[in-house]
């Protein structure tokens, strides 16, 4: 039995529940509170290094967002979400490390505006929101003509891992994607499919998402 442990606002869970969902594999998901529940003795057992997500398949623990796609992808193949051919197997690889590597990382600066906090930093926001539309650039080229990266007609791990940021960032944080056509229709497609709409975060987890961080700035 597959196990998830996640938080439902975190894309990096996300990506795997997308993926989950789009195998049509049986698992059940373990929301990890991070007001301190990612370190209590049961889950650190887990994952010694108290992050999310985690996968658990019949006593085997799988950490990191991005090797666990890949376990899934070796042990439960239908559908293939990797291409054969060469170079659209190196597109996904590109939109996957770009992703977590640039565009994720840029998320920081908008949790202010994302969650409706105070403190926002507005030259951190613009130096984020410079980074970000350099990789909606890279990936409008990158997409093409195509409905998905790397291939014509299936999703690819590239979807998953991009197409959980992507629209966070577009609904959430003021990230326009009017000068992306490709990519905004490509998200919007993304938006549409059962299995986003199924794992989208409702706005009461962002709230209480948002009162754990006010927590400690109230006790100041």
């Amino acid at each position: 039995m597959l196990t998830l442990y996640h938080t439902p606002i975190s894309p990096n869970s996300r990506r795997i529940w997308v993926t989950l969902l789009e195998k049509g594999l049986e698992f059940e998901l373990v929301e990890v509170k991070l007001n301190g529940e990612q370190f209590q003795p049961d889950f650190l057992a887990i994952n010694p290094f108290h992050h999310i997500p985690a996968l658990v398949d019949d006593g085997f623990n799988v950490i990191e967002s991005l090797a666990i796609l890949e376990y899934l992808e070796a042990k439960y193949p239908t559908p293939n979400m990797l291409p054969k051919d060469v170079k659209d197997l190196t597109i996904v690889r590109m939109v996957q490390m770009v992703s977590v590597n640039e565009l994720l990382p840029s998320i920081n600066p908008l949790i202010p505006r994302i969650l409706n906090l105070p403190g926002e930093d507005l030259e951190k926001v613009e130096k984020a929101q410079q980074k970000i539309y350099t990789v909606l650039k890279f990936f409008e080229s990158l997409l093409g003509d195509r409905s998905y990266f790397g291939s014509d007609n299936n999703i690819t791990l590239a979807d998953i891992v991009g197409g959980t940021i992507i629209p966070l960032f577009s609904s959430k944080g003021g990230i326009s994607l009017a000068e992306y056509p490709k990519i905004s229709a490509w998200s919007d497609r993304l938006m549409a499919r059962p299995t986003w709409q199924a794992s989208e975060a409702t706005e009461e987890a962002f709230a209480e998402f948002r009162s754990n961080m006010l927590a400690p700035m109230e006790k100041q």
